[in-house]
């Protein structure tokens, strides 16, 4: 185990008899400010109980509640909160002679500010040794170590830090990752055959996702393939080279993409694009948020509630206070807010909440500028050049301006602005008007254009009601004059099709209302959802569903209504294409029969559905989760139509494996046989090879453990490192810290040993970040060293040479009773170096030989001689 200062634990595991011996050797936590330090002294001679030949071990450093002079890897913490991980090194500073210098850690000015301390509030912090921050010219601060669990914790005042939103992440830890490939890919794929008769029919899909990432920059590429038994293609969907612009807090985008949505629909194109990336700010200035303000009486604790839950706590002094860095929740209820005074009295009150996607805090701006040419998917349609810009600012704690503005080249023109209100209790809104002149083609013959000019309106609205338990997550009606066209409608006017029809009769829209609504009752919770349109062609799309779910006795069932309504435009027919359908799902987990383990991911479903135009189906099936990290998920069905007294039935399985996922089937019915097989997953190319993986994320992490095979990354399902020691966790968050954790318990079952097996990693958007870990490889063994045939000292430091991947790797360990040590990391054989002292006669060196059965430690005597 590494060298700690809070004691040694040695922890011995054999695989049969799964025995722990501890041996504790205490040497004390201590806890220094660094404006005072005391030096009690310890008397060595009192851990010996007989006359020895053996030098005494030298404990000054210890006596001086230090560390010996030396490089740590150390997780910082600064008042309780985690700020960074990385090797600390800890020298002897001090003025005068030997009694006033201590061995501290050396922190620069740079890593202070890093970590938000106001360093130019304390100029004195420049006074120290070797580049090395003086700390004690930060009074109240106070230094504490914590080698066992390889922590450095610091504490300094409030007034010595800077203030910043929570979930804050310094610039300066941005990783804009290592250079590499990427891909993502996916394959599927059928095969039917007729139960009647016929030939079988044969079809297959792949997508792949290329990428190579170099230093800040990223390209990425998306394409299909197409193949069955009467044609194949090709396509390249996008292609796009990006990075960040940190000082603007943006992304900017090269080559074929969509601009982005919000003010105006999302438009593909060929070109450029710079708009802000709200992954840059914490999450506490994510999103909208009203700004909470009040006045305590003292010293008080603000408490924030909403929908029940504490969602918010502070201290704050007399006077006034705002709070302005509320986490978003969504469309959610109101905040109730406590204050609660020093002598225990509280004062509440209430502020309205709402929130919607145009809605920006006080002062803060969100925009999007593209410039290029539009891009259609049907080549019968004519691309422009064009531009398009949107902003959205936050301009008083209730309000925001927005508006947009697109031009396509003299044809097309288009102004947009609007506003967002936090109505309080009444919800959030936001109302928009845009106005298009557009120059379109009424005949595709035609080489004059006609002029057009229009309006559209447009209104949205959100809003929780927790008192009733109605959720309206989305209401919105928009309404379009005959003369508006959109920019998809303006570039459809100028194709190449067939008739004249579609010049005339485009499919305009004339007024659209939608609608997502949730109620939550004492007998269930309702659903709906609907979405109504009408066109200037006189054709109208009408959806509605209505669901109802609700559970008893752990038995959950799901009632489901849902209504189509078209008017074939198209054709000019006027063919009306109507269908509903009601549907009935009840699911029974086995677990209700029995608390074996081996049924409680297993449930019975039967689901019955009819339909206006087709006939009514029973389904009765069996799913489940299988393996003790659930990575394969299968289902069985089985079908009965009531209408033709045909049966139908389904076999499907999947499975979530570290390298990838595989998919397969088969399903029949009174037509056809169907079997069906897909792959899914990811690979990383990189200096140290290829690693294979599940699909990836946008953002992922190179996990790295050189030589330690099949070890768990916890918190992801079924990912273990490769015989290479490394694997990729396909999904990291940009901006923002991300803990990677190895499985440490599967450790000790293991002829190696890792130092620290927490990474935190911050990616910037797209990157492979690399979370590499320090592996020690081979043999463990606990030692009795012995000096002059005596034990050696007590605290005496071991060091070891390791192979590793980074060359000698050294680790130190320390001496506990009766000169027993714990190593980890040993070759067969080799050297050790003991040291007790600075003397000559405090030193000596082990020649040692291990021959111990895999996987198990190595119980060794050894002399120690000079």
């Amino acid at each position: 185990m590494n060298y700690t200062k809070d004691g040694v634990v040695v922890r011995l595991k054999y695989n049969k008899c799964k025995t722990l011996l501890f041996l504790s050797a205490s040497v004390g936590t201590f806890l220094f400010s660094s404006g005072s330090y005391a030096k009690e002294y310890f008397n060595p001679h009192l851990l010996e109980t007989t006359e020895t030949s053996v030098p005494p071990v030298d404990l000054s450093l210890f006596s001086e509640e230090s560390v010996p002079p030396g490089e740590y890897n150390l997780d910082v913490y600064i008042n309780g909160a985690f700020i960074d991980s990385g090797t600390i090194p800890f020298k002897l500073m001090g003025k005068g002679g030997s009694d006033d210098a201590s061995v501290l850690p050396c922190l620069t000015i740079d890593q202070l500010k890093k970590w938000n301390v106001a360093v130019d509030n304390y100029p004195d912090l420049a006074k120290g040794s070797d580049s090395c921050a003086n700390l004690s010219a930060i009074p109240e601060s106070t230094i504490k170590i914590k080698m066992a669990n390889q922590r450095l914790e610091l504490t300094f005042p409030q007034v010595a830090m800077l203030r910043s939103a929570r979930g804050y992440v310094p610039e300066e830890k941005w990783d804009d990752g290592i250079n590499a490939g990427l891909l993502n890919y996916n394959l599927s794929g059928q095969t039917s055959t007729p139960r009647n008769g016929g030939a079988s029919t044969n079809s297959q899909f792949v997508s792949l996702q290329p990428g190579i990432n170099l230093g800040p920059w990223r390209l990425r590429n998306y394409s299909t393939y197409n193949h069955d038994d009467e044609r194949q293609q090709w396509d390249s969907v996008y292609s796009t080279i990006s990075r960040d612009i940190r000082a603007l807090k943006s992304q900017l985008t090269i080559g074929e993409s969509n601009t982005t949505a919000g003010v105006f629909d999302s438009q593909a194109f060929t070109g450029a694009q710079l708009s802000s990336d709200v992954e840059m700010l914490p999450d506490s200035m994510q999103g909208f948020a009203p700004v909470i303000r009040g006045i305590a009486r003292s010293n008080a604790e603000v408490t924030v509630y909403q929908n029940g839950y504490n969602i918010y706590k502070t201290t704050v002094p007399p006077g006034a206070f705002e709070i302005n860095d509320m986490y978003p929740t969504g469309s959610s209820g109101d905040l109730h807010v406590v204050v609660k005074e020093s002598d225990g009295s509280e004062q509440s009150f209430i502020v309205p909440y709402a929130s919607l996607a145009v809605l920006q805090r006080p002062g803060q701006m969100k925009y999007a500028v593209s410039a290029g040419k539009t891009r259609a998917s049907d080549s019968r349609v004519k691309e422009f050049n064009f531009i398009q810009s949107s902003v959205a600012y936050g301009l008083l704690d209730s309000t925001t301006l927005y508006g947009g503005f697109q031009q396509a080249e003299d044809k097309y023109t288009n102004l947009l602005i609007g506003t967002g209100l936090n109505l309080g209790t009444i919800g959030a809104v936001s109302v928009d008007v845009s106005q298009a002149w557009a120059q379109i083609k009424k005949s595709q013959t035609a080489e004059q254009t006609d002029k057009e000019s229009g309006q559209s309106y447009r209104i949205r609205f959100s809003k929780d009601f927790p008192q009733t338990g109605t959720d309206i997550s989305v209401a919105g009606y928009r309404y379009s004059t005959s003369g508006y066209y959109s920019l998809d409608d303006f570039t459809d006017t100028y194709s190449s099709y067939d008739t004249d029809y579609h010049f005339y009769n485009a499919g305009r829209q004339r007024n659209r209302f939608d609608a997502t609504l949730s109620q939550n009752t004492a007998y269930g919770s309702v659903n709906l959802s609907l979405v109504s349109e009408a066109y200037w062609d006189r054709s109208r799309t009408d959806s509605i569903s209505v669901g109802y779910s609700n559970s008893w006795n752990n038995i959950s069932y799901f009632m489901n209504y849902s209504y189509n309504h078209n008017v074939a435009g198209g054709s000019g027919s006027g063919a009306t294409n109507n269908d509903s359908t009601v549907s009935l799902t009840v699911s029974v987990p086995f677990s209700i029969f029995s608390h074996n383990p081996t049924y409680s991911s297993i449930n019975a479903n039967y689901n019955v559905s009819g339909s206006k135009n087709g006939p009514t189906v029973h389904n009765v099936g069996l799913n489940g989760l299988a393996f003790d990290d659930n990575s394969l998920n299968w289902q069985v069905q089985e079908g009965y139509t009531s209408d033709t007294r045909k049966t139908s039935g389904n076999v499907n399985a999947s499975y979530q494996g570290s390298k990838g996922n595989i998919t397969g089937g088969y399903g029949y019915d009174q037509y056809n046989e169907r079997f069906n097989y897909g792959l899914q997953g990811g690979m990383v190319a990189h200096s140290g090879g290829v690693t294979l993986s599940r699909s990836l994320n946008e953002t992922v992490a190179l996990v790295q453990a050189p030589g330690i095979q099949d070890a768990p990354i916890n918190g992801q399902i079924n990912i273990h490192t490769d015989s290479w020691g490394n694997a990729v966790v396909p999904y990291v968050r940009p901006y923002h810290e991300n803990m990677v954790n190895l499985d440490g318990q599967q450790m000790a079952d293991r002829d190696a040993d890792i130092e620290n097996v927490t990474k935190t990693v911050v990616p910037t958007r797209g990157a492979v970040v690399r979370a590499r870990y320090q592996t020690y490889l081979g043999y463990r063994a606990m030692m009795t060293l012995s000096y002059q045939n005596k034990p050696v000292p007590f605290g005496a430091i071991v060091t070891s040479a390791n192979d590793s991947t980074d060359g000698d790797m050294s680790k130190s360990n320390i001496v506990g009773e009766d000169g027993q040590v714990y190593l980890a990391g040993l070759q067969d054989k080799g050297v050790l170096l003991v040291k007790w002292g600075d003397g000559s006669d405090q030193q000596c060196h082990v020649n040692y030989s291990l021959n111990p059965q895999p996987n198990e430690i190595a119980i060794v005597a050894a002399p120690c001689v000079q």
